[in-house]
């Protein structure tokens, strides 16, 4: 297949000098000129043709060939059993690092079998194991940081705390568990970390589960957090709150700039955006996958911290931002217990996004359903929030949980 809907207009002028489809492309041109009249533009119609290139799926993981030894709740007798349900994932130069939630309850409750515990598994970007932790809880968010270390959080729900692990250090000391100095203001528990400038930045996630449903005032949608590596304690500190005031940044609405009282009621996935390049960029993202949204902070945790939201045409999970055309995404299956990596002709600026189609406020309790699919990966219009989907060749695959974009 051509890649020529990734060229510029004056290189796809070029590309149609040599190309015997001469008259083909004149006829896909005309098409996107006439959308340029509608709501999306020539460069709406640009992405869309880009967003035909297939990308290819390779699993380079399996969480069947991997085991971790547990001991049942209520018993001294140990178990093993094999690693499911990954989540988020992270890079840490040329390793990757994995939750794999093995079937533990959102607020930390014993799998079917009676496990108790989540393990993070590091492998290289070719899917080779290089180690691997247990943690005690269900780890949903987990971001690497060369200054750092690795950071689990567990339980999304309730009963939350936070993990930090050594991956140099010696087995016995790898693993630190912190408690956080408070019970957590907005009654809930905590997903994704990200990390920028040595500050961490975690979502509140599952608002109101231990008191009134949200959205309250009072109820932060994220924290900075600092160690306290002597106590073991994790201090917060609310960073903005499910019902501050925001910008609203969808280009081309009657309400693009005007500010709008926040309302939500999922946070969930985080990511720092990287710079320079994208709009938004060098901002903390924050995604409240029910209600549609992504929530731009710009100076986070400063005297000059500012909130834009940006309103999506689907609820969505984890969002990569591409930096190079021939990258690649790694991401995790959580249906098919597999760590899989997407390559194909990225566009740079162009973020990619993990659609949940159920995770959106209002789904059906059974689901997917009719207008509400099965997860698919699909490319994110940063000024509309419109969101597109991308065709997909090669092993079965249903993104749930994170990505990971390498650049080549």
């Amino acid at each position: 297949m051509s890649n020529i809907g990734f060229l510029s207009l004056p290189e796809r002028k070029r590309y149609t000098m040599r190309s015997s489809r001469l008259h083909s492309f004149r006829a896909l041109l005309v098409v996107a000129i006439a959308a340029s009249t509608g709501a999306y533009g020539f460069v709406g119609a640009v992405s869309a043709l880009a967003t035909k290139a297939p990308f290819h799926v390779s699993q380079i993981l399996r969480g069947t060939s991997l085991h971790h030894t547990y001991t049942s709740t209520g018993s001294t007798a140990t178990h093993t059993e094999t690693l499911s349900r990954p989540d988020d994932i992270s890079r840490w130069g040329n390793d990757l690092f994995v939750g794999f939630q093995n079937g533990v309850g959102a607020q930390g409750e014993a799998s079917t079998d009676g496990n108790l515990d989540s393990t993070v598994v590091e492998l290289t970007l070719g899917g080779k194991v290089v180690a691997q932790w247990d943690v005690r809880g269900k780890t949903d968010g987990l971001t690497a940081d060369p200054g750092l270390g690795v950071l689990a959080t567990v339980n999304e729900d309730a009963h939350s705390a936070l993990y930090l692990i050594r991956p140099s250090a010696p087995a016995s000391s790898a693993v630190t568990r912190y408690s956080y100095s408070e019970s957590l203001p907005h009654e809930g528990g905590t997903d994704a970390i990200s990390v920028e400038n040595g500050q961490i930045l975690i979502s509140a996630s599952a608002p109101g589960t231990a008191g009134t449903a949200a959205p309250q005032p009072t109820y932060p949608a994220g924290y900075s957090v600092k160690l306290d590596a002597t106590s073991k304690v994790a201090r917060i500190t609310p960073l903005f709150f499910d019902e501050s005031s925001a910008t609203v940044a969808n280009k081309g609405t009657s309400t693009y700039l005007t500010s709008t009282k926040l309302a939500l009621t999922d946070p969930d996935s985080s990511e720092i955006v990287p710079s320079p390049g994208p709009r938004f960029a060098g901002d903390f993202m924050l995604t409240s996958q029910g209600d549609k949204e992504q929530i731009y902070v710009s100076g986070a945790g400063t005297a000059h911290q500012s909130l834009r939201v940006l309103s999506l045409s689907q609820s969505v999970d984890d969002t990569a931002w591409p930096t190079d055309t021939s990258g690649s995404l790694y991401s995790t299956d959580s249906t098919g217990d597999a760590v899989d990596v997407v390559t194909g002709r990225f566009v740079i600026d162009q973020p990619i996004v993990a659609v949940t189609p159920c995770g959106a406020n209002g789904s059906p309790s059974t689901c997917p359903a009719p207008k509400f699919p099965a997860n698919y990966l699909a490319t994110l219009n940063s000024n509309t929030g419109r969101v597109t989907r991308v065709a997909i060749t090669g092993a079965t695959y249903v993104p749930g949980g994170g990505l990971a974009f390498v650049a080549r």
